[in-house]
């Protein structure tokens, strides 16, 4: 790769990677994006306009020194723009396929806002990962000095995994308590093959398993081990479980076969991916080949949803939305992407009830958009008289997630949580009712971003040190 002036932008159009054609993509789970080649990654790169005030920077959770590793790449430095994006990224290569950069980094670039079509940094983020996993940049963590105390952190999703790269960098002993039988939590169960494919969490938990990482699968907190228990071995505690709960619907017949949840699902096929016995794929029961499918919601686990269903030979996929279009809080670029592959999208639209047991229809009701709410968005208003029925065989939940009782569950009373059963954390240091207690990502937040996962995690982590450190300075004192 030829080193390249930047500002290239007024010369060179934007290109993001080849995307495959709609029709070969929904037969199977592999990414639908293709790797940029070298030289393109190169020109697209330095259509930077390395602006004073990088908004892409700003607006990134975890302000990553995007204009600079753009411009390593654009110089052909790649080892060099690896390791800047690995010094704020714990996993870039996971950003880069997942990150909703059209609401982030892209969204914000400052040539997108003067006209000239965004610079396209989730792609050449992915890009220098995966030449870095190709040449061999990406090691196991070989911390300067080993340190005894011990660290326990419950779920191994992007949070945690964050929290245990780090820590284990700074030589701490980490153990990870994991529910599932393969670590990753939703990156590996919760999101499809086809926006990530599972080698590449994989690899990354085994980088973490060569650092020292010690995972302790299959094992759920208050009923394989108490919390007090972890407590008791470890010297400071991580939470970072996620939300799993799902919400639920409301409604006559609300109870029938056939009505499913949303992570059940998308559980259900990724197991199928790393080519589990899944009896409840089988059955057909959490299966949508031959069936008219209605995926209730509009967010990014909705996209996941439909688009699997497709995948899996549905009937016909559509996906009701109470608001419309630019009101939805999904990818735009997800919802493009189902267009592509046929889903219909049934804007300004609610399940009022279902019939037939297993579920045979879905009573649907029009919506309009009122006056605001509290946040700012308008707020769906029924259309009275304008019901109608939808035939359906499979109806698919993903009205999004709330956080389990974890007081109740792990017979932790003292542990503080919020009027919505998220864990109450100190802003920035991430501390949580309970001595030597942190937590991060969705239990903290409520269902969040990967991204916001990432950064809590790596704060977390620090916090964690410093209160590691607390003792020697007390003595020292």
């Amino acid at each position: 790769m030829s080193k390249r002036k930047m500002l290239q932008f007024v010369n060179v159009a934007q290109q993001t990677p080849d995307k495959r054609e709609a029709e070969a993509r929904t037969h199977d789970f592999n990414e639908i994006y293709a790797e940029f080649s070298d030289d393109r990654a190169g020109d697209q790169a330095a259509r930077c306009s390395q602006c004073g005030v990088p908004y892409c920077q700003s607006h990134c959770p975890l302000h990553n020194n995007i204009p600079d590793w753009l411009r390593l790449t654009a110089e052909g430095r790649l080892e060099e723009a690896y390791a800047m994006s690995q010094a704020t990224n714990t996993f870039p290569e996971i950003c880069g396929r997942i990150c909703p950069q059209d609401r982030l980094c892209e969204g914000n670039c400052v040539i997108e806002q003067s006209g000239h079509g965004t610079v396209t940094i989730g792609a050449v983020e992915k890009y220098i990962t995966d030449t870095a996993w190709e040449q061999g940049w990406v090691k196991p963590v070989t911390p300067e000095e080993t340190r005894a105390e011990s660290i326990g952190i419950i779920g191994s999703g992007p949070g945690g995994l964050a929290a245990a790269d780090r820590l284990r960098r700074a030589g701490v002993q980490v153990t990870v308590y994991e529910r599932h039988d393969r670590a990753g939590g939703l990156l590996t169960y919760g999101i499809p093959g086809f926006k990530l494919e599972k080698d590449v969490v994989m690899r990354r938990v085994k980088q973490l398993e060569d650092s020292g990482v010690e995972f302790v699968l299959n094992c759920n907190v208050g009923e394989d081990i108490s919390f007090d228990a972890i407590r008791g071995k470890h010297d400071a505690v991580l939470i970072a479980t996620g939300v799993y709960k799902s919400r639920d619907l409301k409604g006559p017949g609300a109870g029938a076969k056939g009505i499913v949840r949303a992570l059940d699902y998308l559980t259900a096929s990724n197991r199928v991916g790393f080519g589990d016995d899944v009896p409840e794929y089988e059955s057909g029961t959490l299966n949508a080949a031959g069936k008219r499918v209605i995926v209730i919601g509009g967010g990014d686990t909705a996209m996941d949803c439909v688009r699997t269903a497709i995948r899996q030979g549905a009937e016909s996929v559509k996906c009701l939305y109470r608001r419309d279009r630019a009101n939805m809080p999904g990818s735009q670029r997800e919802v493009q992407n189902a267009e592509e592959e046929g889903v219909e999208f049934v804007w300004l639209s609610a399940p009022k009830g279902f019939a037939g047991d297993p579920v045979e229809s879905v009573m649907v009701q029009k919506m309009r958009l009122g006056p605001p709410d509290a946040t700012g968005r308008q707020s769906p208003e029924v259309i009275e008289g304008a019901d109608y029925v939808e035939p359906a065989d499979l109806v698919i939940k993903a009205l999004g997630f709330e956080p389990e009782d974890l007081p109740t569950l792990w017979g932790e009373t003292a542990l503080e949580v919020t009027r919505w059963g998220t864990i109450k954390a100190e802003f920035g240091s991430h501390e949580t009712s309970l001595p030597g207690v942190f937590a991060v990502g969705d239990v903290v937040r409520g269902a969040s971003l990967v991204v916001w996962a990432i950064r809590d995690g790596r704060e977390a982590a620090d916090s964690i040190l410093k209160y590691l450190d607390q003792p020697a300075q007390v003595a020292a004192e």
